[in-house]
């Protein structure tokens, strides 16, 4: 692939992360990346909050000419922590190499499911 696609900086100013699910699909949100590049992206996520410090330490990878959907409430920070549920939240998702990042939302708190999505902001 030959010009620049993506950014290396993106932020996402509206996560949520519900406790709650109703039947099989649990509540999640996903950072989707696609990784255009020959070579593979190593991303790190920083969490901001409105009433705490920001959480950092959330990594992942995306393979080379790859996508990958990382479900916030299954990654883990470099200490074991987990997402905050129930909390608002904005994430700024930082690459080695230039990505494309939509977010989504998956919403099962009642029984009719919700899924949100959009584009995050480039850098």
């Amino acid at each position: 692939m030959s010009g620049k696609y993506g950014s290396k900086v993106w932020f996402i100013p509206d996560g949520y992360y519900p406790s709650t699910s109703s039947g099989s699909q649990k509540s999640h949100d996903a950072v989707c990346v696609l990784n255009p590049n020959k070579e593979d992206a190593n991303i790190s996520i920083t969490l901001y909050f409105e009433d705490r410090e920001k959480q950092q330490g959330f990594n992942a990878v995306c393979k080379a000419e790859r996508t990958h959907h990382i479900r916030m409430d299954k990654i883990r920070d470099n200490k074991g922590n987990s997402v905050p549920t129930d909390v608002p939240y904005a994430m700024m998702v930082e690459s080695d190499v230039e990505i494309i990042v939509q977010y989504s939302r998956m919403d099962t708190t009642q029984a009719e499911m919700a899924l949100m999505t959009t584009i995050a902001y480039p850098l």
